[in-house]
């Protein structure tokens, strides 16, 4: 298949990007210490990304396919760490559409947590006992093409702030609630003032005792890590928790340990989630040096997820067979306190399922 966009592409040179172990050199926009410029400039259909890259123009009619089902997403501080011209680099991946998104595959759907049976109010998922979690952005700073929540209705779960009223009303009712979860989307997409005033109104209800982020913005953004976050992070009563998104050790650059240290300072305590993908990280070697990279900047291995079946993600699962070896092999590499736990989140069980 021959597209105009696939003309170009051979017909133009590529943008000249160093390999990522060294840094791409990136235009005064890109430097920016401002993460939303940086937000606002990120690449956002697959002929730029291909361009950047310096892909084979082979890849963009797949690419384009993959991006009519699940837009294009990804910030230049992330494209970065990609290196030129390998479409089996490990960081690209995990943003490149493919043709393969639009197979149909038994068990993949649209809602694979059946969350939309557990919103009692706009933009509250509260599917476990005492903690609730809360859309604190529809947005996204990267689209991972394994996300759960692709087919998400963030229309219907954007708060306005009555709604927010509502669903603060909720929670003082329910006194068995003692942590409330940021996510989204991606919670630190919305804007700190907004942040804080409901972070502001959570520390107001006496049994609340945690205020825990589910955020990949640090990682792709470390910039994102600024003055008006740490503030008011640090001025709640609450206890915070990050929950960051790591997948591969060269995710980890110097910005990102960087943004690490700046929110351990400012008294966040720091845990990773990875999500086990195909062709990405289902190899011992990779989790393993994960693991200690994520240590060596101070954050603790959690939780290791096998895929969520999500319609247009098949092509990353990896058989909970597998993953359970693969696991049992990589407990002879680390140190305990460096193992994530193996887990699949199953729709109506009271908690997350250890599958090793």
């Amino acid at each position: 298949m021959i597209t105009r966009t696939s003309i170009a592409l051979q017909s133009e040179n590529a943008v000249p990007s160093e390999d990522a172990s060294e840094g791409a050199t990136l235009t005064p926009r890109q430097r920016s210490q401002d993460w939303q410029a940086q937000l606002s400039d990120a690449v956002r259909d697959p002929y730029a990304l291909c361009r950047h890259l310096g892909l084979d123009p082979a890849w963009l009619p797949g690419a384009e396919q993959g991006h009519a089902l699940f837009p294009v997403r990804v910030p230049h501080a992330y494209l970065s760490r990609i290196r030129h011209g390998d479409p089996d680099d490990p960081l690209l991946r995990q943003v490149l559409p493919l043709e393969r998104e639009s197979d149909s595959v038994a068990g993949f759907v649209g809602d694979p947590l059946e969350e939309a049976e557990h919103r009692p109010r706009p933009g509250l998922i509260h599917k476990y006992r005492n903690r609730v979690l809360l859309i604190a952005s529809p947005a996204c700073a990267i689209n991972c093409r394994y996300c759960f929540r692709r087919h998400f209705p963030y229309a219907e779960n954007s708060p306005s702030r009555a709604q927010w009223e509502s669903t603060l009303d909720y929670l003082r009712q329910d006194t068995s609630i003692n942590e409330a979860i940021f996510s989204g989307g991606d919670p630190l997409a919305s804007p700190d003032r907004r942040l804080a005033w409901l972070a502001e109104r959570l520390a107001d209800i006496p049994h609340l005792k945690r205020l825990r982020l589910h955020t990949r913005l640090p990682v792709v953004i470390p910039d994102r890590v600024d003055g008006a976050l740490l503030d008011w992070l640090s001025a709640t009563r609450l206890q915070t928790v990050m929950v960051v998104h790591i997948n591969h050790p060269n995710e980890i650059d110097t910005h990102v340990a960087e943004a690490m240290a700046r929110l351990r300072g400012a008294g966040v305590t720091l845990l990773n989630q990875s999500v086990l993908l195909r062709g990405i990280n289902d190899d011992v070697d990779t989790l393993a040096q994960l693991s200690e990279r994520l240590f060596e900047v101070g954050i603790l291995p959690y939780y290791l997820h096998v895929l969520d079946p999500v319609e247009g993600a098949a092509h990353f699962d990896v058989p909970d067979s597998e993953a359970v070896t693969l696991v049992e092999t990589l407990r002879t590499h680390l140190a305990g306190f460096l193992m994530p736990r193996l887990v699949r989140e199953i729709p109506g069980e009271a908690s997350k399922t250890p599958l090793a």
